[in-house]
């Protein structure tokens, strides 16, 4: 029902005395909402009214937006309507300013859409006027009546003049709000501005990516809420990003740092292989179906902006922040963001340079004291000793797989040399400029031998105080020469099989895939094959070490290098021991090279080194006493020498072979000598078969 005068003040005197009083009482409103309060309370006064309107024109889109209607009456008003100028009575007004008044809604045909909502409402006529002020048009104010013909050409004038006494209100509103508007947009843009010199700030005092995203972090927080924010870096042996900072205010679990970060199905990767900023209004799994996606969603995340870190055109990563709340980032944001993401890269590059730089100065450092170590212990031989032919057989093999990759097993007696034999691959090898790692796995008890090859992290185990790097990573992109390899134990022979074949490890203790490039060495004085069959050693480990096998022959092989290996020793000791020895007795070298040198080539160095130190003068003296008994040989007590004993022995065996020397049957294989050595020892015998 009407609860309105069913008449407007009797007077036109009346009619602007009440008017007056409404545009002092409207004079003091900074709200629309407010604003047409008042008017719905006095313009009853003035003018017969059910609702008032208020339609402004937006320039931007050439629209007219109904922004304010106020009803004294029991109907359902919406306000908010939007259409473009032509389908509205307000719109004709504000582009000619002329009012226009409709007497009889039924009868109106122009603006069905607009009069098909006011019928609905029970409208029966209305009246628009300008809402113009000196300075602007700003749309029209409508006046509706349930009743029909509510409105007049005789109350034109006076309509006018309350739509220009509501125009002047109307703009002191608007430009107020616009003041605001523009002071917060002022304050907002001082708050990002100061937030971009703090970041900057962050970057220049941070030498670490965890530290600098929570500085980042903190300052993005004051003007960008969020509940996570992430660095994520490419890692290219993976070809997948890794997260390597987290900042969690909210304990979240369902990411940690080193972990990898798909390019497919992440906003991350989406980001980085786009090189732009991608902004999750809403998290939807079929458009990021990554399995670190489900889990986001399953701690609560729900919306996230993902920014690359670019440098000279490179992508080097990604910054990411999170909320928990739906669209909680604008596009203003998303805009700031990337600023700061340009910004970021720029320091994330000088991180990863610093950390690598720091990274390879500790690996050099260890590779030092490691290198130090290793002049202490090694055999220190210049080159290899040697022009048999025995020694020149191994030594071909070595030039012709030198500069392959490929996996070599060297085989041989204790103290034969295969440690020298192992450097020469190296040295031949373009890894010469890398080093060469050594690891005695005889010498390394069984419980810390995988450390010893992997490494391990801080607490992996009781006594792991430090991170420690193993000998594979030591050797990237070097040798690795693993002496004594047969002693390996068999549960871990698996782990040694699989860095082999794939070249990935994880230390003790860490669950991070670590890639290296090293080309394995290995060397062994027991019989593999007896021990695969025996079930002591893997037969895939074996038969992966097995690529290219070299036997290095015993010194008793190859008795015409001992002159040469002794001279090199004599004078190396010598010189050592600062003494001028000149001079080797005739008598002594034979005695040398009779003797059978169970302990090889480690044994002629220790025994020369004795003799160095028990010389005096010019001559090496050496000591015949401990030459005289050799294993498996007769003494020369009595008439039968050690040379005749020898070549007695030999020749026996060439009679019971029918002076057949090589084969199954022959009399190398009788005495248990390769042919060549057996042929070596018949002609320093001079022993020949008859004619």
């Amino acid at each position: 029902m009407d609860t309105y005068p069913t008449s407007p003040c009797e007077t036109l005197a009346e009619r602007y005395q009440a008017l007056l009083e409404v545009a002092q009482a409207i004079s003091t409103h900074r709200d629309l909402d407010e604003l047409f309060r008042g008017l719905a309370q006095r313009l009853p006064r003035v003018v017969h009214v059910n609702f008032v309107a208020l339609s402004l024109h937006n320039p931007v889109r050439n629209t007219m937006r109904l922004h304010a209607i106020q009803a004294n009456v029991l109907v359902d008003l919406v306000g908010g309507h939007e259409g473009p100028v032509e389908e509205s009575p307000a719109g004709l007004v504000w582009q000619t300013q002329e009012p226009v008044i409709v007497p009889n809604l039924a009868a109106e045909r122009r603006w069905p859409k607009v009069t098909e909502r006011m019928s609905e409402d029970g409208v029966n006529s209305f009246c628009f006027v300008p809402l113009t002020t000196s300075v602007r048009r700003l749309g029209a104010m409508g006046f509706l009546s349930l009743q029909k013909e509510a409105y007049g050409e005789a109350d034109m004038e006076f309509l006018q003049q309350v739509g220009k006494q509501v125009a002047v209100a109307v703009d002191n509103v608007l430009n107020f709000a616009g003041t605001e508007v523009a002071q917060q947009s002022l304050a907002r843009e001082r708050d990002r501005l100061s937030l971009v010199l703090e970041i900057n700030n962050a970057v220049v005092s941070h030498l670490e990516l965890r530290g600098l995203l929570k500085a980042i972090s903190a300052c993005l927080g004051r003007v960008i809420p969020h509940d996570f924010a992430s660095f994520c870096l490419y890692d290219p042996e993976i070809h997948q990003l890794r997260a390597h900072a987290l900042d969690f205010p909210g304990n979240q679990v369902f990411v940690e740092s080193g972990d990898p970060i798909p390019l497919e199905g992440t906003p991350e990767g989406l980001a980085f292989t786009t090189q732009q900023t991608v902004h999750v209004r809403r998290l939807n799994l079929t458009e990021f179906p990554a399995e670190i996606m489900k889990r986001a969603e399953a701690e609560g995340l729900k919306s996230g902006c993902a920014v690359p870190l670019i440098l000279h055109g490179r992508a080097l990563g990604t910054l990411s922040v999170v909320s928990m709340q739906e669209d909680a980032f604008t596009d203003d944001d998303a805009k700031l963001f990337s600023r700061i993401g340009a910004q970021v890269a720029l320091a994330a590059a000088n991180l990863m340079a610093y950390q690598e730089i720091s990274s390879l100065r500790d690996k050099l450092a260890k590779e030092k004291l490691y290198l130090q170590e290793e002049i202490q212990t090694a055999y220190n031989f210049e080159e290899i000793i040697g022009d048999s032919r025995a020694l020149k057989l191994v030594l071909k093999e070595v030039k012709t797989v030198a500069a392959t990759d490929s996996t070599v097993l060297i085989l041989g007696e204790t103290g034969s040399g295969k440690e020298l034999v192992a450097r020469a691959l190296h040295n031949g090898n373009n890894r010469r400029e890398r080093t060469f790692v050594k690891l005695n796995c005889a010498a390394i008890p069984t419980g810390l031998l995988e450390s010893e090859l992997f490494g391990h992290e801080k607490g992996a185990f009781t006594g792991a105080i430090a991170t420690k790097i193993g000998r594979f990573e030591l050797a990237d992109r070097g040798t690795l020469f693993l002496d004594e390899v047969g002693e390996i134990p068999l549960e871990l022979q698996v782990k040694l099989l699989r860095v082999l074949q794939e070249q990935e490890f994880e230390r003790l203790g860490s669950t991070r895939t670590i890639r290296v490039n090293v080309r394995i060495l290995a060397a062994t004085n027991r019989d593999l094959d007896h021990m695969v069959e025996e079930q002591k050693f893997r037969s895939d480990l074996y038969y992966r070490l097995k690529v290219f096998p070299i036997t290095v022959p015993p010194l008793r092989e190859r008795p015409e290098d001992i002159p040469s290996l002794v001279r090199h020793f004599a004078q190396k000791f010598a010189l050592r021991m600062k003494k001028r020895i000149e001079t080797i007795p005739s008598e002594a070298m034979k005695a040398l090279q009779a003797y059978h040198w169970p302990g090889n080539v480690r044994e002629l160095e220790n025994f020369i080194e004795r003799a160095v130190i028990l010389t005096q003068g010019p001559d090496l003296v050496v000591s015949l006493a401990e030459l005289k008994r050799t294993p498996g040989h007769l003494t020369n007590s009595g008439t039968t020498t050690l040379e005749q004993a020898e070549r007695e022995h030999i020749l026996k065996a060439l009679r019971e072979s029918e002076w057949v020397i090589g084969g199954a049957v022959g009399a190398a294989a009788r005495l248990g000598m390769k042919r060549t050595t057996l042929q070596s020892k018949m002609q320093k015998l001079n022993i020949s078969r008859p004619q």
